[in-house]
C-alpha cells in the first residue's frame, strides 16, 4: 500500500491558520494539532472545518486546536516539514515581540489568572502528551501479566519466573523512569536543554535514592536540618516543576557566564542546584500534596459510590471538548503511582466506551457512505481510548448523539461506583481491559467484573438511545460546535 501524502493537507492547514508568519509554535497531543498563534482572528475556521482530514477546530486553553484524529502524528510531521524545527515545542508563555496597545496591556493584566491557567494546561499537555503512548502500552502489558498469573487460570506464568520478571521490567521501565521521560518532554516544551532535565529526572529515579525513599527512614542533614528521602519513581509533578526551574536557572547562567564557561558550568550548576532543591524542598512538598490529593479523590470517588460514578460519568467528556482533560491525566498517573489504582480512571474509561457506542449506532444506522466510514473509524478510535474523532466528527454535530453518549456513560459510571471498581493501569476503554486486573492481588476480579458490566451497560444504553432517539438520516448535520472563548481572552477588533 502506498504511503499516504499529507503535504497538501499540511499546506492547507498552515495557510488557513494565518500562514507561517502567524504561527508562534506548534505541539500535538493524541488527536489535535495545538497551535499558538499571534492572532487567532487571522485563522479561517470555516475553511478548516470543511477541509477533508480535519475533524474540527477549537479555541481553548490559549491554543488554536485543529482536531485531526488518529493520523495527527503524520499531519504534524508534514506541517513541521514545511514550518521547520524552530516552530516545534516553543515556550507557550504567550509572549511575542510585537508591541501592544495600552488597552491590550490592561486587558492582559486583568486576566492574569485565566492566562496562567491556559499556559499551565499547555505546559502539562506538552510535558505529558509525548509519554502517554508508552505509559498506556506499559499499563496493558502489566495487566496482561496479572491475567497470566491469576490462580483461576492455573498461574500460566509464575511471578518469579525469568520470563515474567523480564517482561515486567519492560512494562515497569516507563513508570520507573517517568521523571526522566517527563523531564525530557517538559524541557523540549520549554525550549531548554532536554538532556539536563533528563539527568535531573535520573537523579530522582537513581536506585540508591529510590531505596532510601522506599524505607521512609533514611534522612540526611543540611545545615543542621534533617530531611527525608522520598521515592520519586512514577512521579510527575516534582519533575515538571524541576524542568521549569532548570529552564530559569539555565537561561540566567547563559546570560551571566562567559561563553567559554557555559558548556560545562551551565549544566553543572543547573543539575546540582535544581536536583538539590527538588530533593530537599519542592519534591517532598509537591509529592506530598499530589499524593494527598490523589488519595483524597480516590477516596471521594469510592466513598460516593454510585453518585460519584453517575456525576463523573455523565459529565467527564465535556472536559474533552475544551481539552481540559489533560489536567486530569497527571492526577490519574499520580493515583496509580501512589496507591497502585485509580477509581477515577475506571469511570473515565467507561465514558470512552459510551461515546464510541453512540457513534457506532450512527455508522450502522446511516445509509450515507461518508457517515458510515467516519462513524466506524471514530468508533474504533473511541474503543481504543481516543474519543475526539467521535465527538467532533459526528456526536457533537448531532447534539442528541453526544447526549446519548453522556447518558450511557452516566449509567456506566453509576455501575462502576456501585461496584467500587478501580483501574490498575493507565489505558482505558475496551482496549484497556487488562488494566482492570488487580496487579497487587492476582485473582481479585471485582474491578474486572465492574469493567465488564459497566462497559456493557454503556454500550447498550448509548447505542439504543442513539438508535431510537439520537439519530436518523433525515437529520441535518449541524455546523461544528463553536466553543466559548477561553475565559479572559481578548477578542480581536
Amino acid at each position: 500500500m502506498a504511503k499516504k501524502d499529507y503535504s497538501q493537507l499540511a499546506e492547507t492547514i498552515i495557510e488557513n491558520v494565518g500562514g507561517k508568519g502567524n504561527i508562534k509554535s506548534l505541539i500535538h497531543c493524541i488527536s489535535r494539532l495545538r497551535f499558538y498563534l499571534k492572532d487567532e482572528s487571522k485563522a479561517s475556521d470555516d475553511v478548516l472545518k470543511n477541509t477533508p482530514g480535519v475533524i474540527d477546530v477549537i479555541h481553548a486553553s490559549g491554543q488554536y486546536q485543529v482536531v485531526i484524529g488518529t493520523e495527527v502524528t503524520h499531519v504534524y510531521n508534514a506541517v513541521m516539514d514545511i514550518l521547520g524545527p524552530e516552530f516545534s515545542d516553543e515556550d507557550d508563555s504567550g509572549t511575542d515581540n510585537e508591541k501592544t496597545s495600552d488597552e491590550d496591556n490592561e486587558q492582559k493584566q486583568g486576566n492574569v489568572v485565566s492566562r496562567a491557567f491556559g499556559n499551565l494546561i499547555g505546559f502539562i499537555t506538552g510535558s505529558m502528551s509525548p509519554v502517554i503512548g508508552v505509559i498506556a502500552a506499559s499499563g496493558i502489558i502489566k495487566g496482561l501479566l496479572s491475567l497470566l498469573t491469576m490462580p483461576q487460570l492455573g498461574e500460566l506464568l509464575k511471578p518469579d519466573s525469568t520470563v515474567y520478571l523480564t517482561v515486567n521490567a519492560m512494562a515497569d521501565s516507563a513508570f520507573y523512569f517517568l521523571p526522566v521521560l517527563v523531564g525530557f518532554a517538559a524541557a523540549r516544551k520549554l525550549k531548554s536543554d532536554p538532556i539536563v532535565a533528563a539527568v535531573i529526572g535520573g537523579v530522582l529515579a537513581y536506585p540508591q535514592i529510590v531505596d532510601w525513599g522506599g524505607d521512609f527512614k533514611t534522612m540526611f542533614s543540611i545545615g543542621g536540618f534533617d530531611f527525608q528521602f522520598l521515592d520519586y519513581t512514577y512521579s510527575i509533578f516534582p519533575m515538571i516543576l524541576a524542568a521549569w526551574l532548570a529552564k530559569l536557572l539555565g537561561d540566567w547562567l547563559n546570560d551571566h557566564l562567559p561563553s567559554y564557561l557555559q558548556m560545562i558550568f551551565t549544566p553543572l550548576i543547573t543539575i546540582m542546584v535544581v536536583a538539590t532543591i527538588t530533593l530537599v524542598v519542592t519534591g517532598p512538598i509537591i509529592q506530598g500534596l499530589a499524593n494527598g490529593l490523589a488519595d483524597l479523590i480516590n477516596w471521594l470517588v469510592k466513598a460516593s459510590g454510585w453518585l460519584g460514578g453517575l456525576i463523573i460519568g455523565g459529565f467527564y467528556q465535556l472536559l474533552v471538548i475544551f481539552g481540559l482533560h489533560w489536567g486530569v491525566v497527571p492526577l490519574v498517573a499520580q493515583q496509580i503511582s501512589g496507591s497502585g489504582q485509580s477509581a477515577l480512571n475506571a469511570i473515565i474509561s467507561v465514558t470512552m466506551v459510551s461515546q464510541g457506542a453512540a457513534v457506532l449506532a450512527v455508522a450502522i444506522k446511516s445509509k450515507k457512505d461518508d457517515r458510515k466510514t467516519l462513524g466506524i473509524a471514530a468508533a474504533i478510535s473511541a474503543f481504543c481510548g481516543v474519543t475526539e474523532p467521535a465527538i467532533y466528527g459526528i456526536n457533537l454535530r448531532f447534539r442528541r448523539v453526544f447526549i446519548s453518549g453522556l447518558i450511557g456513560s452516566a449509567v456506566g459510571g453509576l455501575i462502576t461506583g456501585l461496584m467500587h471498581g478501580s483501574m490498575f493501569g493507565f489505558t482505558g476503554s475496551l482496549i484497556g481491559f487488562s488494566s482492570f486486573f488487580n496487579t497487587k492481588t492476582p485473582g481479585d476480579l471485582n474491578s474486572f467484573y465492574a469493567f465488564l458490566l459497566s462497559s456493557l451497560a454503556a454500550l447498550v444504553v448509548s447505542f439504543l438511545i442513539t438508535w431510537f432517539w439520537g439519530y436518523n438520516d433525515q437529520m441535518e448535520m449541524g455546523g461544528k460546535v463553536e466553543k466559548k472563548e477561553r475565559p479572559g481572552s481578548a477578542k480581536k477588533a
